[in-house]
């Protein structure tokens, strides 16, 4: 029992001692599951000239509908001027309605058309299906582990977004 749990501490230690190399590796093998997590809606982004911008302001927009372009800014963390483009031609190719606000008019409230629903869906359809296979693979350990790192990444203001969002359904 004694040997398990020392095992077990010792896994624990070794980890908070990681090489240059496994550093390296670990970044890596981010790099290449990013590649592969982005691959499929690439190609259904392609079909419509558009980019993963376009994607995740599909994302983020179908998560909070009605959600402003001000929030979209610091969710994506871009520039106004490319989010207005990326807005453009989603609105253009009735992807996307924007709203202006009933309470302050300055505010766009940004709502997916159907259209703007079917594409996000299959968009995100591609991405679950390479998620569902991987963390069945990886088992619920390894799941919860993989979120605990991912959290751990992120910078403290995004984490709060983030927590905000995933506790509000959005």
């Amino acid at each position: 029992m004694e040997s398990a749990l020392s095992s077990h501490h010792d896994k624990g230690q070794a980890l908070l001692y990681l090489t240059d190399e496994q550093l390296r590796q670990g970044i890596e093998a981010m790099f290449f599951a990013y590649r592969g997590f982005t691959a499929d809606p690439d190609l259904i982004l392609e079909q419509f000239s558009y980019g993963r911008a376009h994607h995740r302001a599909l994302h983020f927009i179908k998560g909070a509908p009605g959600t402003t372009v001000n929030n979209l800014l610091n969710i994506l963390g871009v520039t106004k001027q490319s989010l207005n483009r990326v807005l453009r031609s989603l609105i253009e190719d009735g992807l996307v309605e924007s709203h202006i606000g009933k309470k302050d008019r300055r505010k766009r409230h940004l709502f997916l058309t159907s259209e703007g629903i079917k594409l996000e869906q299959k968009l995100s359809n591609a991405q679950r299906l390479r998620m569902r296979s991987a963390f069945r693979t990886a088992g619920p350990e390894a799941v919860a582990g993989f979120r605990t790192v991912l959290e751990a990444m992120m910078d403290p203001k995004m984490r709060i977004t983030y927590t905000n969002m995933r506790d509000s359904g959005g």
